[in-house]
């Protein structure tokens, strides 16, 4: 089975394509291709798959193997590789999340429609009725959290300087908090200037990465609610990088755009 090494700013997906023929992908199977010493290697799996709705439809799994609904950074990879397919500059892509609409922008970028975020506490979802502008949590270096759903649950946190948290000490104890029937990603996110973040990311099923795209867009959204930005388009900066993110008035959806880069294209042996 042929396999595309993709990344977006650092966060690495290995691509697969079922498109044509089935591909039967176990959470074991995925956690062993993602698997850094023994397998690929990888953040997150993409299955590209047949869709009636959309130009394909994509498949998320974790590097633990668990499935995600959506992966904006991953989205933005598998509609370039669309796109050089068909010669288009506009694709869209079935996710778990829904159909996201995918065009190609300036300087080789691609901008990525997230939809809608989810606000309320049964769309996060949370196990209880919470504020979800301020959950209250108090911790080392963070002080409340804001939950947004876009396409998986985010946990966020505005901190005075992102480069002290500790990231791996607090998000894995944060994205297993019994509020997160389903987990959470967790982002710790330091105001820049008035249109300017810089945000490090605990991912749910991963940990660490360089970049987390639907982060980046709960990240923004969160910023935007809480009038710690002005405006709404942000420039966020990851540790691999940066993105571009706009909250659009009119309908209330969230768009990404940023670079992709492939790395190298292989054969898996066996699944």
């Amino acid at each position: 089975m042929k396999f595309k090494k993709m990344h977006g700013l650092g966060n690495d997906f290995v691509i697969l394509d079922a498109r044509h023929e089935k591909i039967e992908l176990t959470p074991e199977r995925a956690a062993a291709i993602a698997d850094r010493r023994r397998g690929v290697g990888c953040d997150l799996i993409a299955v590209l798959e047949p869709a009636e709705d959309a130009d394909c439809a994509v498949v998320f799994y974790n590097a633990d193997g668990s499935l995600s609904d959506a992966c904006g950074n991953a989205s933005r990879c598998v509609a370039d590789i669309l796109m050089h397919e068909t010669g288009c500059d506009r694709v869209s892509l079935r996710s778990g999340a829904g159909v996201l609409e995918c065009v190609r922008a300036d300087g080789g970028l691609v901008t990525v429609d997230m939809g809608a975020p989810g606000l309320e506490w049964v769309q996060i979802p949370l196990a209880e009725a919470r504020d979800t502008l301020n959950l209250g949590f108090s911790g080392e270096g963070v002080q409340g959290g804001t939950a947004v759903n876009i396409g998986n649950p985010h946990l966020v946190f505005f901190v005075e300087e992102a480069a002290g948290i500790s990231v791996d000490r607090l998000g894995p104890s944060f994205e297993n908090n019994a509020l997160f029937p389903e987990r959470t990603n967790v982002e710790f996110v330091q105001v820049m200037g008035e249109a300017h973040l810089r945000q490090r990311t605990w991912e749910r099923g991963v940990g660490e990465t360089q970049a987390c795209g639907s982060g980046a867009c709960a990240v923004a959204v969160a910023a935007i609610r809480r009038g710690l930005v002005k405006g709404r388009t942000v420039e966020i900066d990851l540790d691999g990088g940066r993105l571009r993110i706009e909250w659009r008035e009119s309908d209330g959806h969230v768009l990404m755009t940023g670079p992709v880069a492939y790395v190298f294209d292989g054969t898996l042996k066996a699944l």
